[in-house]
Protein backbone atom coordinates (compact mmCIF):
# COMPACT_ATOMS: atom_id res chain seq x y z
CA UNK A 1 0.00 0.00 0.00
CA UNK A 2 2.57 2.24 0.71
CA UNK A 3 4.44 1.40 -2.18
CA UNK A 4 1.02 2.54 -4.42
CA UNK A 5 0.97 5.55 -2.44
CA UNK A 6 4.43 7.03 -2.97
CA UNK A 7 4.08 6.01 -6.95
CA UNK A 8 0.99 7.78 -7.13
CA UNK A 9 2.62 10.68 -5.45
CA UNK A 10 5.63 10.87 -7.84
CA UNK A 11 3.36 10.21 -10.43
CA UNK A 12 2.20 13.65 -8.89
CA UNK A 13 5.24 15.20 -8.84
CA UNK A 14 5.69 14.32 -12.93
CA UNK A 15 2.35 16.29 -13.98
CA UNK A 16 3.39 19.65 -13.49
CA UNK A 17 -0.16 20.90 -14.53
CA UNK A 18 -2.06 19.24 -12.13
CA UNK A 19 0.05 20.31 -9.78
CA UNK A 20 -0.42 23.72 -10.18
CA UNK A 21 -3.84 23.07 -9.96
CA UNK A 22 -3.56 21.29 -6.67
CA UNK A 23 -1.13 24.38 -5.17
CA UNK A 24 -4.17 26.98 -6.07
CA UNK A 25 -7.10 24.63 -4.66
CA UNK A 26 -4.83 24.58 -1.31
CA UNK A 27 -4.13 28.61 -1.78
CA UNK A 28 -7.83 28.93 -2.19
CA UNK A 29 -8.92 26.43 0.59
CA UNK A 30 -6.72 28.10 2.93
CA UNK A 31 -8.04 31.44 2.13
CA UNK A 32 -11.55 30.32 2.39
CA UNK A 33 -10.96 28.83 6.13
CA UNK A 34 -9.36 32.38 7.14
CA UNK A 35 -12.18 34.47 5.31
CA UNK A 36 -14.61 32.11 7.12
CA UNK A 37 -13.30 33.45 10.75
CA UNK A 38 -15.86 35.81 12.30
CA UNK A 39 -12.54 37.61 12.91
CA UNK A 40 -13.12 38.61 8.88
CA UNK A 41 -16.62 40.07 9.16
CA UNK A 42 -17.32 43.43 10.49
CA UNK A 43 -20.69 42.02 12.66
CA UNK A 44 -18.13 39.53 14.00
CA UNK A 45 -20.45 36.14 12.76
CA UNK A 46 -19.16 34.11 10.04
CA UNK A 47 -20.17 34.40 6.40
CA UNK A 48 -20.37 31.00 5.66
CA UNK A 49 -17.87 28.75 3.98
CA UNK A 50 -19.72 28.92 0.67
CA UNK A 51 -19.55 32.48 0.64
CA UNK A 52 -15.88 32.37 2.25
CA UNK A 53 -15.30 29.75 -0.52
CA UNK A 54 -16.56 31.93 -3.26
CA UNK A 55 -15.02 35.17 -2.07
CA UNK A 56 -11.64 33.27 -1.70
CA UNK A 57 -11.99 31.78 -5.36
CA UNK A 58 -12.50 35.02 -6.51
CA UNK A 59 -9.59 36.63 -4.84
CA UNK A 60 -6.99 34.09 -5.91
CA UNK A 61 -8.34 33.31 -9.55
CA UNK A 62 -7.81 37.36 -9.55
CA UNK A 63 -11.60 37.39 -10.60
CA UNK A 64 -13.55 40.62 -8.90
CA UNK A 65 -17.01 38.78 -8.53
CA UNK A 66 -18.20 39.21 -4.83
CA UNK A 67 -21.26 38.06 -2.80
CA UNK A 68 -20.62 41.42 0.02
CA UNK A 69 -19.63 44.43 -0.50
CA UNK A 70 -15.65 44.28 0.15
CA UNK A 71 -15.35 47.73 1.53
CA UNK A 72 -18.46 47.64 4.39
CA UNK A 73 -18.45 43.47 5.09
CA UNK A 74 -14.84 42.61 5.68
CA UNK A 75 -12.54 43.80 8.64
CA UNK A 76 -8.52 44.72 7.93
CA UNK A 77 -8.06 40.95 8.01
CA UNK A 78 -10.38 40.09 6.04
CA UNK A 79 -9.17 42.64 3.60
CA UNK A 80 -5.81 41.81 3.91
CA UNK A 81 -6.54 38.44 3.55
CA UNK A 82 -7.77 39.13 0.40
CA UNK A 83 -4.71 41.29 -0.92
CA UNK A 84 -2.74 38.40 -0.59
CA UNK A 85 -4.39 35.92 -1.91
CA UNK A 86 -5.07 38.38 -5.09
CA UNK A 87 -1.26 38.67 -4.88
CA UNK A 88 -0.63 35.15 -4.72
CA UNK A 89 -3.34 34.68 -7.36
CA UNK A 90 -1.74 37.48 -10.04
CA UNK A 91 2.36 36.24 -10.00
CA UNK A 92 1.00 33.04 -9.43
CA UNK A 93 1.35 29.97 -6.97
CA UNK A 94 4.66 28.72 -7.72
CA UNK A 95 6.58 31.90 -8.18
CA UNK A 96 5.34 33.06 -4.80
CA UNK A 97 6.83 29.85 -3.41
CA UNK A 98 9.77 30.74 -5.19
CA UNK A 99 10.08 33.81 -3.83
CA UNK A 100 10.08 32.48 0.14
CA UNK A 101 11.94 29.85 -0.66
CA UNK A 102 14.89 32.94 -2.43
CA UNK A 103 14.61 34.94 0.81
CA UNK A 104 15.04 31.83 2.92
CA UNK A 105 18.48 30.95 1.12
CA UNK A 106 16.99 27.62 -0.13
CA UNK A 107 18.37 25.86 -4.00
CA UNK A 108 15.86 25.85 -6.39
CA UNK A 109 15.27 22.30 -7.23
CA UNK A 110 14.87 20.40 -10.84
CA UNK A 111 10.84 19.99 -10.17
CA UNK A 112 10.40 23.47 -9.17
CA UNK A 113 11.77 25.23 -12.01
CA UNK A 114 9.43 22.47 -14.43
CA UNK A 115 6.80 24.02 -12.40
CA UNK A 116 7.99 27.94 -13.05
CA UNK A 117 8.03 27.18 -16.43
CA UNK A 118 4.83 25.73 -16.73
CA UNK A 119 3.11 28.46 -14.60
CA UNK A 120 4.76 30.88 -17.00
CA UNK A 121 4.67 29.71 -19.89
CA UNK A 122 8.32 29.70 -20.56
CA UNK A 123 9.71 27.97 -23.54
CA UNK A 124 13.08 26.79 -21.89
CA UNK A 125 14.38 25.71 -18.38
CA UNK A 126 17.76 28.24 -18.87
CA UNK A 127 17.26 31.23 -16.50
CA UNK A 128 14.19 30.25 -14.93
CA UNK A 129 15.09 31.15 -11.70
CA UNK A 130 15.97 34.76 -13.20
CA UNK A 131 13.18 35.06 -15.12
CA UNK A 132 11.41 34.42 -11.70
CA UNK A 133 13.32 37.35 -9.81
CA UNK A 134 12.36 39.62 -12.63
CA UNK A 135 8.70 38.60 -12.42
CA UNK A 136 8.90 39.52 -9.14
CA UNK A 137 10.78 42.82 -8.89
CA UNK A 138 9.03 44.08 -11.56
CA UNK A 139 5.70 43.50 -10.20
CA UNK A 140 6.75 45.30 -7.13
CA UNK A 141 8.06 47.95 -8.74
CA UNK A 142 5.03 48.72 -11.21
CA UNK A 143 2.44 47.93 -8.01
CA UNK A 144 4.68 50.56 -6.67
CA UNK A 145 4.66 53.41 -8.92
CA UNK A 146 0.50 52.69 -9.33
CA UNK A 147 0.38 53.33 -5.30
CA UNK A 148 2.65 56.64 -5.64
CA UNK A 149 0.18 57.85 -8.02
CA UNK A 150 -2.73 57.33 -6.59
CA UNK A 151 -2.05 58.16 -3.19
CA UNK A 152 -1.73 61.87 -5.29
CA UNK A 153 -5.54 61.79 -4.62
CA UNK A 154 -6.26 59.48 -1.89
CA UNK A 155 -4.14 60.84 0.48
CA UNK A 156 -5.45 64.20 0.40
CA UNK A 157 -9.25 62.73 0.21
CA UNK A 158 -8.97 60.23 2.87
CA UNK A 159 -5.75 61.03 5.34
CA UNK A 160 -2.30 59.40 4.84
CA UNK A 161 -3.14 55.90 7.07
CA UNK A 162 -6.08 55.47 5.11
CA UNK A 163 -4.81 57.16 2.11
CA UNK A 164 -1.54 54.96 1.36
CA UNK A 165 -3.68 51.58 2.52
CA UNK A 166 -6.75 52.69 0.05
CA UNK A 167 -3.97 53.20 -2.60
CA UNK A 168 -1.70 49.85 -2.39
CA UNK A 169 -4.65 47.74 -2.42
CA UNK A 170 -6.32 49.40 -5.66
CA UNK A 171 -2.61 49.22 -7.08
CA UNK A 172 -2.47 45.42 -6.67
CA UNK A 173 -5.59 44.48 -7.39
CA UNK A 174 -5.75 46.63 -10.92
CA UNK A 175 -2.30 45.36 -11.79
CA UNK A 176 -3.49 41.90 -10.70
CA UNK A 177 -5.96 42.36 -12.94
CA UNK A 178 -8.72 41.20 -9.96
CA UNK A 179 -11.02 44.45 -9.91
CA UNK A 180 -11.63 44.45 -5.86
CA UNK A 181 -12.01 47.61 -4.32
CA UNK A 182 -12.21 48.59 -1.01
CA UNK A 183 -13.86 52.02 -2.04
CA UNK A 184 -17.66 50.96 -1.54
CA UNK A 185 -18.34 51.24 -5.46
CA UNK A 186 -15.65 50.21 -6.94
CA UNK A 187 -14.30 53.44 -9.63
CA UNK A 188 -17.99 55.02 -9.72
CA UNK A 189 -16.83 57.81 -7.40
CA UNK A 190 -13.84 58.87 -9.54
CA UNK A 191 -15.58 58.29 -13.53
CA UNK A 192 -14.18 61.36 -14.61
CA UNK A 193 -10.94 61.69 -12.67
CA UNK A 194 -8.15 61.70 -14.83
CA UNK A 195 -5.98 60.20 -12.68
CA UNK A 196 -7.27 57.65 -11.02
CA UNK A 197 -8.80 56.48 -14.52
CA UNK A 198 -5.32 56.26 -16.40
CA UNK A 199 -3.44 54.75 -13.38
CA UNK A 200 -5.62 51.73 -13.27
CA UNK A 201 -6.32 51.63 -16.97
CA UNK A 202 -2.22 51.35 -17.10
CA UNK A 203 -1.99 49.15 -14.48
CA UNK A 204 -4.58 46.74 -16.12
CA UNK A 205 -3.27 47.00 -18.91
CA UNK A 206 0.45 46.58 -18.30
CA UNK A 207 -0.45 43.48 -15.96
CA UNK A 208 -2.59 42.14 -18.65
CA UNK A 209 0.63 41.97 -21.33
CA UNK A 210 2.28 39.21 -19.54
CA UNK A 211 5.90 39.13 -18.52
CA UNK A 212 7.13 37.90 -21.37
CA UNK A 213 6.71 41.00 -23.63
CA UNK A 214 7.95 43.23 -20.89
CA UNK A 215 11.54 41.28 -21.09
CA UNK A 216 11.25 41.44 -25.12
CA UNK A 217 10.55 44.81 -25.43
CA UNK A 218 13.56 46.00 -22.63
CA UNK A 219 15.91 43.56 -24.45
CA UNK A 220 14.81 44.50 -27.87
CA UNK A 221 13.84 47.87 -27.33
CA UNK A 222 13.38 48.10 -31.49
CA UNK A 223 9.80 47.19 -32.62
CA UNK A 224 11.08 45.29 -35.75
CA UNK A 225 13.14 42.94 -33.70
CA UNK A 226 10.40 42.10 -31.33
CA UNK A 227 9.06 37.92 -31.21
CA UNK A 228 6.18 37.53 -33.23
CA UNK A 229 4.55 36.53 -30.14
CA UNK A 230 5.19 40.00 -28.72
CA UNK A 231 3.73 41.60 -31.80
CA UNK A 232 0.79 39.36 -31.79
CA UNK A 233 -0.25 40.73 -28.16
CA UNK A 234 0.86 44.11 -28.64
CA UNK A 235 -1.68 44.53 -32.35
CA UNK A 236 -4.63 42.37 -30.52
CA UNK A 237 -4.07 44.17 -27.27
CA UNK A 238 -4.29 47.50 -28.76
CA UNK A 239 -7.05 46.22 -31.25
CA UNK A 240 -9.35 45.00 -29.09
CA UNK A 241 -8.67 48.28 -26.79
CA UNK A 242 -9.51 50.80 -30.01
CA UNK A 243 -12.69 48.28 -30.73
CA UNK A 244 -14.33 48.08 -27.04
CA UNK A 245 -13.49 51.81 -26.71
CA UNK A 246 -15.50 52.80 -30.28
CA UNK A 247 -18.41 50.54 -29.89
CA UNK A 248 -19.08 51.81 -26.21
CA UNK A 249 -18.81 55.37 -26.76
CA UNK A 250 -21.20 54.82 -29.87
CA UNK A 251 -23.69 52.25 -27.68
CA UNK A 252 -24.33 53.89 -24.81
CA UNK A 253 -23.46 57.39 -26.01
CA UNK A 254 -27.29 58.46 -25.21
CA UNK A 255 -27.95 55.92 -22.30
CA UNK A 256 -29.22 57.62 -19.45
CA UNK A 257 -28.44 55.02 -17.13
CA UNK A 258 -24.49 54.98 -18.43
CA UNK A 259 -22.97 58.07 -20.76
CA UNK A 260 -26.08 60.20 -21.36
CA UNK A 261 -25.05 62.76 -18.72
CA UNK A 262 -21.53 62.93 -19.10
CA UNK A 263 -19.61 65.76 -21.12
CA UNK A 264 -17.79 64.43 -24.54
CA UNK A 265 -14.41 64.31 -23.19
CA UNK A 266 -16.17 62.06 -20.17
CA UNK A 267 -17.50 60.12 -21.99
CA UNK A 268 -14.47 59.13 -24.34
CA UNK A 269 -12.91 58.38 -20.79
CA UNK A 270 -15.27 56.06 -19.43
CA UNK A 271 -15.60 54.55 -22.79
CA UNK A 272 -12.17 53.82 -22.67
CA UNK A 273 -12.21 52.69 -19.03
CA UNK A 274 -14.66 50.00 -19.67
CA UNK A 275 -12.55 48.73 -22.34
CA UNK A 276 -9.70 48.12 -20.75
CA UNK A 277 -11.46 46.59 -17.58
CA UNK A 278 -13.27 44.45 -19.90
CA UNK A 279 -9.99 42.51 -20.38
CA UNK A 280 -10.39 40.88 -17.15
CA UNK A 281 -10.30 43.62 -14.09
CA UNK A 282 -13.68 43.93 -12.99
CA UNK A 283 -13.57 47.58 -11.69
CA UNK A 284 -16.74 49.61 -13.23
CA UNK A 285 -16.99 53.56 -13.60
CA UNK A 286 -20.69 53.16 -14.55
CA UNK A 287 -23.49 51.09 -13.44
CA UNK A 288 -22.80 48.02 -15.89
CA UNK A 289 -26.93 46.73 -15.07
CA UNK A 290 -27.65 49.83 -17.33
CA UNK A 291 -25.97 48.83 -20.37
CA UNK A 292 -28.07 48.08 -23.81
CA UNK A 293 -27.79 44.55 -24.68
CA UNK A 294 -25.79 44.74 -27.50
CA UNK A 295 -22.59 46.60 -25.25
CA UNK A 296 -23.37 43.72 -23.15
CA UNK A 297 -22.72 41.19 -25.66
CA UNK A 298 -19.69 43.43 -26.95
CA UNK A 299 -18.07 42.92 -23.59
CA UNK A 300 -19.60 38.92 -23.00
CA UNK A 301 -17.05 38.66 -26.49
CA UNK A 302 -13.91 40.99 -24.65
CA UNK A 303 -14.41 39.39 -21.19
CA UNK A 304 -14.29 35.94 -23.40
CA UNK A 305 -10.77 37.05 -24.73
CA UNK A 306 -9.24 38.63 -21.74
CA UNK A 307 -5.42 39.45 -21.84
CA UNK A 308 -1.79 37.47 -22.76
CA UNK A 309 -0.28 34.45 -21.97
CA UNK A 310 2.07 34.79 -18.69
CA UNK A 311 0.43 37.62 -17.38
CA UNK A 312 -2.13 38.61 -14.47
CA UNK A 313 -4.64 38.29 -16.86
CA UNK A 314 -7.02 35.62 -17.51
CA UNK A 315 -9.62 34.75 -20.67
CA UNK A 316 -8.78 32.74 -23.74
CA UNK A 317 -5.74 34.95 -24.11
CA UNK A 318 -5.17 37.70 -26.81
CA UNK A 319 -2.82 34.71 -28.63
CA UNK A 320 -4.86 32.44 -28.99
CA UNK A 321 -7.17 34.73 -31.07
CA UNK A 322 -4.36 35.88 -32.83
CA UNK A 323 -2.77 32.40 -33.99
CA UNK A 324 -6.35 31.79 -35.80
CA UNK A 325 -6.84 34.89 -37.37
CA UNK A 326 -3.28 34.66 -38.76
CA UNK A 327 -3.86 31.33 -39.75
CA UNK A 328 -7.51 32.01 -41.38
CA UNK A 329 -6.19 34.92 -43.38
CA UNK A 330 -3.82 32.56 -44.62
CA UNK A 331 -5.64 30.12 -45.90
CA UNK A 332 -7.96 32.21 -47.33
CA UNK A 333 -4.84 33.71 -49.47
CA UNK A 334 -3.77 29.98 -50.56
CA UNK A 335 -0.97 30.45 -49.03
CA UNK A 336 0.88 26.76 -47.61
CA UNK A 337 1.88 27.48 -44.41
CA UNK A 338 0.18 29.90 -41.58
CA UNK A 339 2.16 32.77 -41.55
CA UNK A 340 2.48 35.67 -38.84
CA UNK A 341 4.91 38.81 -39.96
CA UNK A 342 6.95 36.41 -41.84
CA UNK A 343 7.08 33.76 -39.47
CA UNK A 344 5.39 30.20 -39.87
CA UNK A 345 3.55 29.28 -37.40
CA UNK A 346 3.96 26.25 -36.18
CA UNK A 347 1.30 23.52 -36.89
CA UNK A 348 1.46 22.42 -32.93
CA UNK A 349 0.63 26.06 -32.06
CA UNK A 350 -2.24 26.24 -34.33
CA UNK A 351 -3.65 22.49 -33.18
CA UNK A 352 -2.90 24.21 -29.58
CA UNK A 353 -5.18 26.91 -29.96
CA UNK A 354 -8.07 25.53 -31.47
CA UNK A 355 -7.88 23.02 -28.31
CA UNK A 356 -8.37 25.76 -26.50
CA UNK A 357 -11.07 27.88 -27.76
CA UNK A 358 -13.02 24.37 -27.96
CA UNK A 359 -12.20 23.62 -23.80
CA UNK A 360 -13.35 27.51 -23.14
CA UNK A 361 -16.38 27.36 -25.39
CA UNK A 362 -17.17 24.08 -23.38
CA UNK A 363 -16.61 25.18 -20.35
CA UNK A 364 -18.81 28.66 -20.52
CA UNK A 365 -21.49 26.56 -22.42
CA UNK A 366 -21.84 24.04 -19.70
CA UNK A 367 -21.46 26.48 -16.83
CA UNK A 368 -24.23 29.34 -18.20
CA UNK A 369 -26.30 26.22 -19.48
CA UNK A 370 -26.14 24.50 -15.61
CA UNK A 371 -27.11 28.11 -13.52
CA UNK A 372 -29.94 28.89 -15.55
CA UNK A 373 -31.11 25.17 -14.84
CA UNK A 374 -30.21 26.08 -11.15
CA UNK A 375 -31.75 29.71 -10.87
CA UNK A 376 -35.08 28.10 -12.88
CA UNK A 377 -35.75 31.65 -14.72
CA UNK A 378 -35.21 33.93 -12.05
CA UNK A 379 -32.63 35.93 -14.14
CA UNK A 380 -32.79 36.00 -17.52
CA UNK A 381 -30.15 34.31 -19.61
CA UNK A 382 -27.96 37.01 -20.89
CA UNK A 383 -27.16 38.29 -17.20
CA UNK A 384 -26.52 34.42 -16.66
CA UNK A 385 -24.20 34.22 -19.85
CA UNK A 386 -22.19 37.64 -18.56
CA UNK A 387 -21.69 35.61 -15.49
CA UNK A 388 -20.55 32.93 -16.17
CA UNK A 389 -17.91 34.36 -19.13
CA UNK A 390 -17.11 37.20 -16.72
CA UNK A 391 -16.24 33.63 -13.81
CA UNK A 392 -13.92 31.88 -16.59
CA UNK A 393 -12.46 34.96 -18.09
CA UNK A 394 -11.72 36.26 -13.91
CA UNK A 395 -12.90 39.92 -14.86
CA UNK A 396 -15.40 40.38 -12.31
CA UNK A 397 -18.01 42.36 -13.99
CA UNK A 398 -21.85 41.15 -13.11
CA UNK A 399 -25.15 42.72 -13.64
CA UNK A 400 -25.48 42.79 -10.50
CA UNK A 401 -26.83 38.94 -9.39
CA UNK A 402 -24.21 37.35 -7.96
CA UNK A 403 -25.63 38.05 -4.52
CA UNK A 404 -28.59 36.34 -5.08
CA UNK A 405 -27.46 33.38 -6.28
CA UNK A 406 -28.05 29.98 -4.90
CA UNK A 407 -25.32 28.25 -2.70
CA UNK A 408 -24.98 25.44 -5.66
CA UNK A 409 -24.52 28.32 -8.43
CA UNK A 410 -21.50 29.78 -5.85
CA UNK A 411 -20.31 26.83 -6.02
CA UNK A 412 -20.09 26.61 -9.71
CA UNK A 413 -18.74 29.79 -10.23
CA UNK A 414 -16.13 28.94 -7.24
CA UNK A 415 -14.78 26.11 -9.50
CA UNK A 416 -14.97 28.20 -12.55
CA UNK A 417 -13.00 30.76 -11.22
CA UNK A 418 -10.08 28.24 -10.56
CA UNK A 419 -10.08 26.35 -13.96
CA UNK A 420 -10.24 30.19 -15.77
CA UNK A 421 -7.39 31.41 -13.85
CA UNK A 422 -5.28 27.96 -13.83
CA UNK A 423 -6.28 27.37 -17.45
CA UNK A 424 -8.82 24.88 -18.97
CA UNK A 425 -6.48 23.70 -21.20
CA UNK A 426 -3.53 23.20 -18.74
CA UNK A 427 -6.34 21.18 -16.21
CA UNK A 428 -7.15 19.30 -19.20
CA UNK A 429 -4.09 18.12 -19.90
CA UNK A 430 -2.96 17.46 -16.65
CA UNK A 431 -6.28 15.03 -16.71
CA UNK A 432 -5.83 13.29 -19.79
CA UNK A 433 -2.23 13.84 -20.21
CA UNK A 434 -0.60 9.66 -21.16
CA UNK A 435 2.51 8.52 -19.86
CA UNK A 436 3.91 7.75 -23.03
CA UNK A 437 3.21 9.44 -26.30
CA UNK A 438 1.81 7.22 -28.83
CA UNK A 439 3.97 5.81 -31.35
CA UNK A 440 1.22 4.25 -34.19
CA UNK A 441 1.26 6.42 -37.49
CA UNK A 442 -2.11 5.77 -39.26
CA UNK A 443 -3.19 7.05 -43.06
CA UNK A 444 -4.46 9.82 -43.23
CA UNK A 445 -8.51 10.35 -44.04
CA UNK A 446 -10.42 12.54 -46.13
CA UNK A 447 -13.02 14.44 -44.67
CA UNK A 448 -15.03 17.28 -46.25
CA UNK A 449 -15.50 20.71 -43.91
CA UNK A 450 -16.93 23.61 -44.75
Amino acid sequence: MWSEIKSRFLGLLRNPPLLIGLSFITVILAGAILLNLPLASQDGKSIGFVNALFTSSSATGVNGLVVVNTAEHWTIFGKVIILLLIQIGGLGTMVVFTMFALLLGKKIGFQQRILIVEQLNSNSMSGVVKLTKYVIGVSFLIEFIGSLMLMIRFIPQFGLKTGIWYSIFHSISAFCNAGFDILGNSIIPYSTDILVNATIMALIIIGGLGFVVYLDIYSKRNLKKLTVHTKIVLVMTLSLLLIGTFFIFILEYNNPETLKNYSLGEKFLISAFQSTITRTAGFNSINIGGLKDATAFLIIILMFIGGSPASTAGGLKTTTIGVLIFSTISALRGEREPVAYKRTIPTKTILKSLTIIIICLSLVIVVAFSLSIIENERFNFEDILFEAVSAFGTVGLTRGITSNLSDLSKVILSVTMFIGRVGPATIAMGILKKKKPSSVKYSEGNIMVG
